[in-house]
């Protein structure tokens, strides 16, 4: 029998022969060797986030980078951008600076999801056999579905993950919950989304106080100091402290764009 992978799903290789004992006897092998290697770059990882912590490298708040791990592990990574101030901790760490803490001040992080690609998320989240909010709550068990707009969960101690979207075109469901679960979460419109949804992508791997680490997708910096700008400038409905600390961070992101310490 073969196992596939995530759904536990298994598939009759055929009666016994000389051909299925060989692709045993390979995947045995194989299995072996996967396994010993895997066992490695878990002590390789473990020993990584011991230094990280000893040097305090980090300080990605350790529930972000537990959200972005979750999502990687359920297969859902690839639909979902961090976009709005905690980009500035990707942006920080690949620069190999700190950001003035002022700029970062913040208990909610953004998460863009694409719908271009809504079928593949679909099949994906199936395959994880999940919900988004399920997903969330691996990260965090205390994460519930705030009341009131359904695309915002938030944990026990107030911190909220929201989830937008761009606005309808052509085909776009709308509205759109996540998954069938009724518990689950709607990604909301947000103005502009689509720049953000088309710009190009920005990774790199976050780290938090703890050590952990995970990799951050995010919105290439240029597009980012042009949000922002355009968040401060022109979006006058939206509040002044944040239209100025909207300021301030464009201004940030553009003096590392400047020093050529991040890369277009």
């Amino acid at each position: 029998m073969k196992t596939k992978p995530r759904r536990r799903v298994q598939e009759r290789l055929g009666a016994r022969s000389e051909q299925t004992e060989r692709t045993f006897t390979e995947y045995i092998s194989r299995k072996k060797a996967l396994e010993s290697r895997l066992q490695s770059l878990r002590e390789a990882l473990t020993e990584a986030e011991r230094m990280n912590k000893a040097l305090k490298t980090g300080r990605t708040p350790d529930l972000v980078v537990r959200l972005l791990q979750a999502l990687e592990d359920a297969g859902l990574f690839k639909h979902f951008t961090v976009v709005g101030t905690y980009a500035l901790y990707a942006y920080e760490t690949a620069a190999s600076v700190r950001v003035a803490p002022g700029a970062l001040a913040t208990q909610d992080v953004d998460l863009l999801w694409d719908a271009r690609r809504r079928v593949q998320f679909m099949t994906d989240l199936e395959q994880s056999d999940s919900s988004v909010l399920k997903v969330l709550k691996r990260a965090d068990p205390s994460f519930e579905r705030k009341e009131g707009p359904n695309k915002t969960a938030i944990n026990a101690r107030g911190f909220e993950v929201d989830f937008l979207r761009r606005q309808p075109v052509e085909d776009d469901p709308h509205p759109f919950r996540f998954s069938a679960d009724e518990g689950d979460l709607w990604p909301v419109q947000a103005v502009r989304a689509s720049v953000l949804t088309s710009a190009p992508r920005f990774e790199h791997v976050v780290i938090s106080p703890t050590g952990r680490m995970a990799l951050m997708s995010t919105i290439a910096p240029a597009t980012f100091v042009e949000f922002k700008r355009w968040l401060a400038e022109a979006a006058l409905q939206r509040e002044v402290a944040k239209r100025r600390r909207d300021r301030l961070q464009a201004d940030i992101v553009q003096d590392l764009l400047d020093q050529g310490l991040l890369v277009v």
